[in-house]
């Protein structure tokens, strides 16, 4: 499991787009391939559409180094196809995701200092 420091968050921030909604889709629980390609369409107003290569690629990656999980957790098995993998986010994905909004919020604040909002500069 990888050390959670924040000298290892630097290192792999900033998160690529597709990673960041990926792992955003996540915090309200668990999620198989599709609804998560679906939160992320829906998230972006279409603005990131994530084909199957793409997601699962990312998938593949973030399940590596540990930021997802897959598991057993389901909706209602009944209403359920039991070929759906579900994946969760870890602790150490939460903090991945956490370290990421930080930057975001801290450049988004640097923005609004230097008045670059509302199409001013």
């Amino acid at each position: 499991m990888p050390n959670t420091s924040q000298t290892d968050l630097k290192d792999i921030l900033p998160l690529s787009p597709a990673t960041f909604y990926i792992l955003l889709a996540l915090p309200d629980g668990p999620k198989h391939g599709y609804a998560i390609m679906k939160e992320v369409e829906q998230m972006t107003e279409g603005k990131i559409t994530l084909g199957p290569g793409s997601l699962y690629g990312s998938i593949k990656r973030l399940l590596q180094d540990n930021m997802i999980a897959e598991t057993d957790h389901r909706p209602i098995r009944a209403l359920d196809d039991e070929r759906r993998r579900y994946y969760a986010l870890t602790d150490y994905g939460r903090q991945v995701l956490a370290g990421e909004v930080q930057r975001l919020a801290s450049a988004v604040r640097l923005a609004q200092k230097k008045a670059v909002h509302n199409g001013t500069i």
